[in-house]
């Protein structure tokens, strides 16, 4: 796609040709559904309609707008947007699985960094008032890592958790 900007609309300066590119490029992506060819025709009228009413978002177009170049370019690049949705669009099921891959990744990571890390202060003193709240033995927390300490404290809120539910 950024290959044929360098081919098209010769005849705009720089802003112009920029500006009528990403008009063009939000447009295609608007109409995903429709071809090459009815996307271009809608560019067409309605820059037209919008030049009759001296509205329009590029003035400068009214000039070349009949032109068969300006034609051509336009669907050209039109082509290429659609061909570089359609691409992204097919690739988002393996961006979305690497996505989920890296999120898998960083969580094991951060585990392994838990196991060799030792318990902090606000694990070990939650840890003993949980103890004390439910009426459970302690275990000894010198050995025990931090990721060590946070499985004990999930285990003991979900066993208070089951007991709760099954005597209410």
């Amino acid at each position: 796609m950024y290959q044929i900007k360098s081919r098209i609309y010769l005849y705009f300066d720089k802003t112009q040709k920029s500006a009528v590119c990403n008009y063009l490029r939000a447009l295609v992506k608007q109409n995903l559904k429709l071809n090459c060819e009815q996307i271009t025709d809608k560019f067409i009228e309605d820059e037209k309609y919008y030049l009759k009413l001296n509205v329009s978002r590029f003035p400068y177009i009214s000039e070349f707008i009949e032109n068969s170049e300006f034609l051509n370019d336009t669907k050209a690049y039109v082509s290429e947007c659609l061909k570089y949705y359609l691409y992204k669009e097919s690739q988002k099921p393996f961006v979305e699985a690497q996505k989920e891959f890296e999120k898998k990744k960083r969580k094991f990571l951060q585990e392994v960094k838990m196991s060799k890390e030792l318990p902090t202060k606000k694990q070990l003193y939650y840890y003993e008032k949980l103890c004390k709240r439910y009426d459970i033995e302690q275990k000894d927390t010198e050995n025990l890592s931090k990721l060590d300490l946070r499985d004990e404290i999930e285990r003991i809120l979900n066993d208070h958790e089951k007991n709760c539910e099954t005597s209410c």
